[in-house]
């Protein structure tokens, strides 16, 4: 049994709201979200599954937790990667729940978390890279998790990708923060031609050290790969061959990894 706890924190560091709950919380925010406000999920357990609602326009994520985490409430540039409903208004509906067991162990797409952010987190899965185009954060790595596969336009939600600004060293990785199973990925490449190239071939390399080429084909469909059920708590995807067309401007919308947590 976890004690689950949801603040909502101003800039100064004070306490706007607050609910706690045994396995359970749910706290309504009845006011508008200043600049410099976060959410706070915390637990008197860690490394727990919680199913962690930061947003109703987000909707729920399953996400694995290691410690407290703070989600900061996005605003400026950061805000037009998120649907234009999220965070917005004064009546914000917060939700968090402990996993059962047949959640924690059931078949699903282990990479996905609406919630992912920048630095560290303490909630996974969790994606990062070595380069995200202007910085901007519609070409963010956590775009590529969101669980938003729309890919015939790039830019604003619900077009975000993650952006390589033309690197050809670029990576990303995706980190699950415990083992699990996986044995498919796939992969959303973006769409927007003729603005857009795409990519012929990648790598994959998992945290157990091995690896896999990809071969793809341009296509608005999603690339899937069957893989040997593997133990792992990571995947980077790199080595990204781009087609000959002349766009300089490939990029990823959403990469899936399906499997279950390891037992």
């Amino acid at each position: 049994m976890a004690v689950l706890s949801l603040k909502v924190i101003n800039k100064d560091d004070q306490v706007k709201y607050v609910a706690s709950g045994q396995d359970e919380v749910c706290l309504v925010n009845t006011s508008e979200y200043a600049e410099g406000d976060r959410i706070c999920l915390e637990t008197d357990e860690k490394n727990i599954h919680v199913w962690f609602q930061a947003d109703d326009a987000l909707g729920a994520a399953f996400v694995y937790i290691t410690d407290n985490v703070s989600f900061y409430i996005p605003f400026g540039e950061k805000r037009v990667s998120y649907s234009p409903k999220a965070f917005y208004g004064n009546r914000h509906y917060l939700y968090a729940r402990a996993a059962r067991e047949d959640e924690i162990y059931a078949y699903r797409n282990l990479a996905l978390n609406p919630c992912d952010q920048h630095g560290d987190t303490n909630c996974y899965p969790h994606a990062f890279a070595n380069v995200e185009t202007r910085g901007e954060a519609v070409f963010a790595a956590r775009n590529a998790i969101d669980g938003v596969i729309a890919n015939l336009a790039h830019g604003e939600w619900p077009y975000e990708s993650w952006g390589i600004n033309r690197r050809d060293d670029a990576s990303m990785t995706i980190a699950f923060g415990r083992e699990v199973v996986a044995d498919r990925i796939v992969l959303y490449t973006r769409a927007d031609f003729p603005h857009d190239n795409w990519w012929k071939q990648a790598r994959l390399t998992f945290s157990d050290g091995e690896t896999m080429t990809l071969e793809m084909e341009k296509s608005v469909k999603p690339h899937v790969f069957k893989i040997e059920p593997k133990k792992i708590t990571s995947v980077t995807i790199d080595q990204l061959i781009k087609s000959d067309e002349a766009s300089p401007f490939p990029a990823l919308t959403q990469m899936e990894v399906y499997g279950y947590v390891a037992k």
